[in-house]
């Protein structure tokens, strides 16, 4: 139904209030908004993650699962990470960084073993060899000397206060950033031997969101130290032999933030620039996970990894055994080592695959917003609530696809979701409102025609109004006609009152009966009722539809009778029992309002109407209570149905083929039914071969053998055939027609 274009108060006020939780909710920003925008953000990175490059200068030396197994449980001694390490060295590693903090003294090594042992011989004698014996991190730190190195030291709110040697210089151009910069008062931090060796210390810290998940990494930090690098930005430098990192902040030279103190803009380190957000921090764009990036150390220490693929590439050494426990989830992951992710991170500085969200996205976001609220809250009313529906999900499929578009071409996270929310917003708020004033009208439709005019057809006419004038349409309709037998004999001696009881009792369950199948109830006619499917709203297999309502009607009709039996045996009067017939048909019928331009009715015309109508009569003629025609028969032949032949009925120049209902689909299935259809077949074709003598002997055998509802059909089929017998209608080129005198 199209929309009023008239002004309507109610659902302004409604669009207004929400308008402005709008635009609050885009100036607070609360935490789940963020949220939202993690989650459509993750959900860009799934659908399109960095395709991981094997020809970046990235590998990680995995401490994994074979590794344990060949050289034994994790710590390692320090002389094993040494021989690791030099084989690194030797193979031509650029740089090494260490994703462990080797915050204590080798615990392996000979001389800690021997202070750990009580006094005794043993201990002097163990004592006595570790003397003449190097020690683990002693040996450990000259391999960390003669090679490209970073260690890792982690940044803590509690801990050591001691500041670990600064290994780069910091360069600062512009504001201080250091109030926007994470601050750790404490660092733990590797044993000054092996910190002194290294020629690079990087912060092993992440910033995980609300919901653990790593999105953004922070390249600074000012630690007890001052400012320290991460890890990986330490391991970009020491590859590159950099000595210092230059911080690029608000209001440096081509920086322009007029006055205002906004943080990082950029980290350079070497001969990368890198764009960094306020706090010096990177949202990587993870790549799927890839075996390509991943060397086991045990392949290492055992020389089976091809020197190509430590040449010149930066290497991180960490643990990636899962019992290890250095685990951390990626918008791609769920599960992933954190020495994974260093390289990751790497990867993406090296080939610019950084994510970035501009300072003015918030701002295109509400702008957005407010335009999308705007356009669905103007066409709401005046278009067809499919057609806005139809156009809010448009819009905010086409935000999407914009916003998806600036991710995967440019790196940009612009968010969709709250424009897409305030999108949605108007549509709900604007169409409840719609909703409300649009029952407002139904009902009052409902009051004026509603005692007059079906359901159905009073909320057809509440969708389409225009509907009340006169004429219609074509459909294919089912059509039913149903009427009491011998009623005036029924009625004789019925009060007033008694018969109107008696109607109601009747007509209730049998209309119950049409609606409960979705029928239309077209009027009633005294004792007789005239109903229709597949107007005016189409119904999906109306002719089966129905034939159930006419077996439901067969179904009340016997429940009408046992209370009407029950009730004259506790009255202790006579009772006459009740019976119906039922015409069904299918075909074209014209269908609308019918009448003058005063008064008129929802109601049908045409030949299809008129044929059920005298298929209603036949039904006294073969002494059966429910007739279809052929058509109607075939539109639901899996009931079970009985072949009466071809009836020429009056007014009609052709026959009809006209069928007996006997039950539903389950009792077509039955053996019981097949037996008897058979032998009903047998009958049928000794009448097609005029073969009447045959046919009323197969009648008679029919009407001893079949429950005594349908002995009634057998008997008159028998006193037809007979008649055929005694005067054998005129020869024609098929079956024998019957041909009665019926309405």
């Amino acid at each position: 139904m199209k929309r009023s274009r008239r002004r309507r108060p109610a659902y302004f006020l409604a669009t207004a209030a929400a308008a402005l939780g709008v635009v609050a909710l885009g100036r607070l920003q609360p935490p789940a908004l963020d949220d939202l925008r993690n989650f459509v953000f993750d959900s860009y990175q799934r659908l399109a993650p960095r395709p991981y490059d094997p020809g970046l200068p990235v590998r990680v030396i995995a401490v994994d699962e074979d590794s344990l197994a060949a050289f034994g449980q994790w710590p390692w001694p320090r002389t094993r990470l040494a021989a690791l390490l030099d084989k690194l060295v030797e193979a031509g590693a650029a740089a090494v960084a260490f994703d462990i903090v080797f915050a204590e003294a080798d615990q392996t090594s000979l001389d800690h073993y021997a202070r750990r042992l009580p006094e005794g011989p043993a201990k002097t004698q163990i004592a006595a060899i570790a003397a003449g014996a190097i020690p683990n991190d002693q040996i450990f730190a000259q391999s960390i000397a003669a090679a490209p190195t970073a260690l890792g030291l982690t940044l803590s709110g509690a801990g050591p206060k001691r500041a670990p040697p600064q290994k780069a210089g910091v360069a600062m151009a512009g504001d201080d950033p250091s109030a926007f910069l994470a601050a750790f008062p404490a660092a733990i931090a590797p044993i000054a031997e092996l910190a002194e060796a290294a020629r690079g210390l990087g912060a092993t810290n992440w910033a995980p969101d609300r919901d653990g998940v790593v999105r953004r990494i922070p390249l600074l930090a000012l630690g007890p130290g001052g400012v320290t690098p991460s890890l990986a930005l330490e391991a970009l430098r020491v590859a590159q032999g950099a000595s210092t990192i230059i911080i690029r902040s608000s209001n440096a030279s081509g920086e322009t933030a007029f006055g205002r103190q906004t943080g990082v803009n950029a980290v350079k380190v070497g001969a990368f620039e890198i764009s960094a957000g306020a706090a010096a921090d990177i949202r990587p764009r993870y790549g799927a996970a890839a075996p390509q990036r991943l060397v086991s150390a045990a392949a290492l220490l055992e020389d089976r990894v091809p020197r190509e693929e430590i040449d010149g590439r930066i290497v991180f050494i960490g643990t990636t055994a899962v019992g290890l426990g250095d685990i951390r989830a990626t918008p791609l992951q769920p599960t992933i080592p954190g020495v994974e992710i260093h390289a990751q991170i790497l990867e993406s500085l090296l080939s610019g695959a950084l994510l970035s969200r501009p300072d003015w996205a918030n701002g295109l976001e509400l702008v957005v917003a407010g335009a999308a609220f705007l356009l669905i809250a103007a066409l709401l009313p005046l278009v067809a609530p499919l057609v806005s529906a139809l156009a809010a999900a448009g819009l905010i499929g086409a935000l999407f696809a914009a916003s998806f578009l600036a991710f995967d071409r440019a790196g940009l996270l612009v968010d969709a979701a709250f424009p897409s929310l305030s999108a949605a917003l108007a549509y709900g708020v604007g169409a409840v409102a719609l909703w409300r004033q649009d029952q407002a009208a139904r009902r009052h439709v409902h009051m004026a025609f509603g005692k007059f005019i079906a359901p159905a057809v009073v909320e057809r006419l509440v969708e389409h109004p225009e509907r009340l004038v006169l004429g219609g349409e074509t459909r294919e309709l089912t059509v039913l006609f149903s009427d009491l037998r011998d009623f005036s004999t029924i009625s004789e001696g019925l009060s007033a009152q008694e018969l109107t009881h008696f109607m109601n009792a009747y007509l209730t369950p049998m209309t119950d009966a049409i609606l409960d199948r979705e029928g239309t109830v077209d009027k009633y006619i005294g004792d007789a009722v005239m109903a229709f499917w597949n107007a005016p709203l189409d119904v999906a297999d109306h002719p089966r539809k129905a034939v159930h309502a006419a077996l439901d009607m067969r179904a009340a009709l016997a429940r009408f009778n046992g209370e009407r039996a029950a009730e004259a045996n506790r009255e202790g009067r006579d009772y006459r029992k009740a019976a119906m017939g039922i015409g069904l048909n299918l075909g074209p019928c014209s269908v609308g309002n019918m009448g003058s331009a005063r008064r008129f009715d929802y109601s049908i015309l045409g030949d299809v109407v008129n044929l059920t109508s005298r298929l209603e009569g036949l039904c006294k003629w073969f002494r059966v209570d429910i007739l279809a025609s052929g058509d109607l028969r075939d539109a639901a032949a899996d009931f079970a149905w009985l072949d009466l032949g071809a009836a020429q009925v009056v007014g009609r120049s052709t026959p009809t083929r006209i069928y007996a209902l006997v039950g539903d689909e389950s009792f077509a299935a039955s053996a019981a039914f097949a037996a008897w259809r058979d032998e009903h077949v047998t009958m049928m074709r000794y009448h097609a071969e005029w073969d009447f003598a045959r046919a009323r002997v197969a009648a008679a055998d029919l009407r001893a053998s079949v429950e005594p509802h349908w002995g009634g059909c057998y008997m008159a089929m028998e006193q037809r055939f007979a008649a055929f017998e005694a005067a054998p209608p005129a020869r024609t080129g098929g079956a024998p027609i019957w041909k009665m005198d019926s309405k």
